[in-house]
């Protein structure tokens, strides 16, 4: 039959479900009529050629760690490996001289007859692109032991020449290969042309290569850690080319469907390919079908092949990482297993009670494809039913299929729209259970109660969902479920539309403020002609504050007016009316997050550039010759930071707050920056503070981040004035450095590409809206208080200046007059340093801090000697040593209810 309009890579269209009918003889005549299914007799059109496959790029990326660690243990453990080389030659120095001839022999001749006999059964059956990947392999592999023996020949060190070399016995002054340049070539394209999937030929693969080690060993001609570091090569090289070209696509046709389904006794007539559902979550859930047949009832087939599962294969990967086992399935996982799995779920669901679609078949499509058959249910999603089809009777029956569920202990796993399915009588049935679990645990089931509450709040609301749910699994088993009511612990579609419905909410609270303000705001009084306005005098300056208190008071009542609670609050409220004691502390469901793995990497990488710097500084000689006068000057500098920074704070604060306990809310945010970074503790801290103190929180919010801008604008300032300086210093005239005009035309051009693409323009323009709600408000309130405005800004000032004189201090104390370098170029550095460090997610900007300021140093002419060891004292004084004391000031003020 003719195709018509069918998608590359689909066998055919993609009917409503709702549109398919649910008898065969409807499905005889009404099928061929819908005029958007495409029938499929024969083959699909042609899919894509090549597969980008995730699992090739980690196989790559874990053979390139192997030969890292390979290379690492034989250069820092080298009695290791000699003491195993000598065990080694003095075990097989013991074999009969005719078994190792024979052996060599035998794999001489293999190990260019095997990969030969194997492209021509290949091409015998037409699939010659695998060979030409081997090929292509097979010469990657070899430039790249080319590469290896000239490097360890070259600039390797001696250690790792000595653990993959030995004197040569045919020649003693000569040395053996590093790298076999004809062993990794076959292993590559070996590898490359699949036979590690073919049982027999995997087989003669490994017993081709133990020959060959065995008789290289024993002859003396290499080392174990040459055949090891050979077979990591031609193995990593492999999977490098088929992922960087694509493995040939393995997904199975319209024909090979049709072939599947008669092998299974099935006679199909015709196949219309199922419309997929558009998330990130279900691209690896396999392809439907909707297949009618000669005689009987219609068929759901699901086909699953290699590409789709790997699809989502990243997202797994993190979330089995960064979550607890329970977390979701395995990242990687086998064919025959994801259909085991699949079939296994279905069972048991029916097993237990529940509507679900009933398994009638299974069956392997070839190597790389597997299918399941099930009856035709019919029916629609959840998803593309009405408000007003959805009915309070049909919230509890979906309730009671998850009742029936868990009642044998059954975890559904992805309880979202798509995966519940309302027939034409409305009876409400489960699919998609192919993610589930069986003895599942409480989390599990908890789990699945709070994915439900929250699938079903986002179309019927809070209210009706929690009644209904009440109604079926009782107050206990919904009370249970809240500490699970958690973002991480919902479906990534779900957490996706959470996210744009607090969008939503924050732009509407917005648009309520500014209207707000608009409205409160009085029109400038002119004078009798409309031409200038009116000077106030001192006795209108009490009406105009008062119209800026009611200002802020329309703009907080519009605020307030506007607020709305997410659906996970109201949930949590309308179960807590019922159970007022039910556990609402959410539970701790992530093992590690993004930013602490983050935190970890740039820790570990400046922790690596410190440690190589401080090898060759001998710190003895250095401390005894400290001049500890400069030392002591530090630390004052470092003290009188903290006081610095409360004038910068509270100049910015026009509500009165003690000074006293600001400076020792900013000594507390010392303990802070340990466990947060940089950028974020400090501003939480300070607006908890201000809010303890008194000041409105949507204004003390507003205060610190007045406070934040001007320091940007500052630092910016401060940056380019002693940018300039600097660049001066070298330079006969007062022109700027090259540096200074670089980073100019730097912003010039992000500014231009900023205001030009729409998408950026619009995000800049956001933030600088939502800013201007808030910050410019308290800005104008400063303003009329000039004295508070020159503490702000001189407190940024004065603490600008102590970190750089606490810097300065340190380099003096290790250095001299010889080693000096000027204040200016300090200024630039600690400048840079700072900035980097409050960019980066690390607690503190540890690491990037410390390197910046290092590398800095020694790029301004500072010697590494000096530089390395002032940057520790610099970081002792001004993030290490005030850990203790900001402990101390944190409880106090927590004691204290001041923060």
């Amino acid at each position: 039959m003719k195709q018509q309009g069918a998608h590359p890579g689909d066998t055919e269209g993609t009917p409503e479900a709702s549109s398919r009918p649910d008898t065969a003889k409807e499905a005889g005549g009404a099928h061929r009529d819908v005029a958007h299914i495409d029938e499929v007799e024969g083959d699909e059109p042609l899919l894509p050629a090549r597969v980008h496959r995730p699992s090739d790029l980690m196989r790559l990326v874990g053979g390139v760690l192997a030969v890292v660690v390979l290379l690492a243990i034989a250069a820092f453990a080298h009695g290791t490996t000699s003491g195993l080389e000598q065990d080694i030659n003095k075990g097989t120095g013991q074999a009969p001289d005719l078994l190792i001839k024979i052996a060599g022999l035998a794999s001489s001749i293999a190990i260019l007859l095997v990969p030969v006999a194997f492209a021509i059964e290949r091409l015998i059956k037409r699939d010659g692109l695998r060979i030409a990947d081997g090929v292509l392999a097979a010469v990657l592999a070899h430039g790249v032991t080319l590469a290896t023996d000239l490097w360890v020949a070259r600039a390797a060190p001696d250690s790792i020449q000595d653990a993959l070399t030995q004197p040569s016995p045919g020649d003693i002054h000569a040395l053996t290969d590093p790298v076999h340049g004809y062993l990794a070539p076959v292993i590559a394209y070996m590898t490359a042309v699949g036979m590690s999937r073919r049982p027999r030929w995997r087989a003669v693969l490994w017993v081709v290569l133990l020959l060959d080690a065995f008789s290289m060993l024993v002859t003396g001609y290499t080392t174990p850690f040459s055949i090891i570091l050979t077979v990591l090569i031609g193995w990593t090289v492999a999977y490098g080319t088929l992922y960087a070209v694509g493995s040939p696509n393995v997904r199975p046709t319209g024909r090979t469907l049709m072939a599947g389904l008669r092998t299974v006794g099935f006679r199909p007539v015709t196949a219309s390919r199922e419309e997929a559902a558009d998330t990130a979550e279900g691209g690896d859930r396999g392809r439907r079908y909707f297949v009618t047949l000669e005689d009987g009832p219609p068929l759901d087939v699901t086909v699953v092949d290699r590409e789709q599962q790997a699809q989502g294969f990243f997202y797994r990967a993190w979330r089995n990482l960064a979550l607890r086992g329970f977390a979701t399935r395995r990242s990687l996982q086998s064919l025959r297993q994801a259909l085991e799995q699949e079939a296994l779920l279905a069972y048991a669901a029916i097993a237990a009670g529940a509507n679900a679609p009933k398994l009638i078949a299974t069956s392997e499509l070839g190597p790389d494809a597997v299918m399941l058959v099930y009856e035709h249910t019919g029916g629609r999603t959840l998803d593309s039913l009405d408000d007003e089809e959805i009915t309070d009777e049909l919230l509890r029956d979906t309730w009671h299929q998850v009742k029936a569920l868990q009642s044998r202990r059954i975890a559904h796993r992805r309880l979202v729209g798509d995966a519940i399915l309302v027939d034409h009588s409305g009876t409400v049935i489960l699919t998609d259970l192919r993610g589930g679990e069986i003895a599942a645990g409480d989390l599990l089931l908890r789990m699945d109660v709070a994915q439900l509450l929250v699938t079903l709040g986002l179309r019927v609301g809070a209210e009706r969902t929690v009644a209904s749910a009440l109604s079926v699994l009782g107050p206990d088993a919904v009370a249970d479920c809240l500490p699970m009511l958690q973002p991480i612990a919902l479906s990534r579609s779900t957490r996706a539309t959470l996210r744009r419905l607090a969008r939503e909410r924050a732009e509407r609270e917005r648009e309520a403020v500014l209207e707000a303000s608009r409205q409160s705001r009085p029109a400038p009084a002119d004078d009798a002609d409309g031409s200038r306005p009116v000077v106030l005098d001192k006795a209108d300056k009490k009406a105009v504050r008062a119209e800026q208190r009611a200002e802020k008071r329309a703009i907080d009542e519009a605020l307030e007016e506007a607020r709305e609670e997410d659906l996970l609050s109201q949930i949590r409220q309308e179960v807590l009316r019922i159970r007022p004691q039910a556990p609402v502390e959410p539970a701790r469901l992530e093992r590690v997050r993004p930013r602490t793995l983050i935190s970890l990497i740039a820790g570990a990488i400046g922790a690596y550039f410190l440690l190589t710097q401080l090898t060759h500084i001998e710190f003895g000689p250095l401390i005894s010759n400290a001049e500890w006068g400069w030392v002591a000057a530090a630390v004052l500098f470092s003290a009188l930071s903290y006081v610095a920074a409360a004038m910068a704070l509270l100049g910015f604060v026009p509500e009165r707050v003690p000074f006293l306990r600001t400076v020792a809310a900013q000594v507390a945010g010392s303990f802070v920056k340990i466990v947060a970074p940089a950028a974020v503790g400090g501003v939480a801290l300070n607006t908890r503070f201000l809010q303890r103190a008194g000041v409105r929180p949507g204004l003390a919010v507003a205060s610190v981040g007045a406070s934040q801008l001007f320091g940007l604008g500052c630092h910016i300032l401060m940056l380019l004035a002693f940018g300039y300086l600097t660049g001066t210093e070298k330079t006969p005239s007062l022109s700027p450095s090259r540096t200074v005009i670089g980073g100019l035309l730097t912003v010039a051009v992000l500014v231009l590409v900023v205001t030009s693409v729409p998408f950026l323009r619009k995000f800049v323009v956001t933030r600088v809206r939502s800013l201007f709600a808030g910050v410019v408000p308290r800005m104008l309130d400063v303003l009329q208080r000039p004295q508070k405005l020159v503490t702000g800004i001189g407190g940024m000032l004065l603490l600008t200046a102590c970190f750089v004189m606490c810097l300065d201090a340190s380099i003096r104390a290790f250095g001299d007059e010889s080693t000096s370098v000027s204040i200016a170029s300090v200024a630039v550095v600690f400048l840079a340093g700072n900035a980097l460090g409050s960019a980066a997610p690390t607690p503190g900007g540890v690491g990037a801090v410390e390197a910046t300021l290092t590398v800095g140093l020694i790029a301004v002419g500072l010697p590494k000697e000096v530089a390395a060891p002032a940057v520790l004292l610099y970081r002792l004084l001004t993030l290490w040593l005030p850990v203790l004391p900001g402990w101390l000031a944190f409880n106090h003020l927590t004691r204290k209810a001041a923060l």
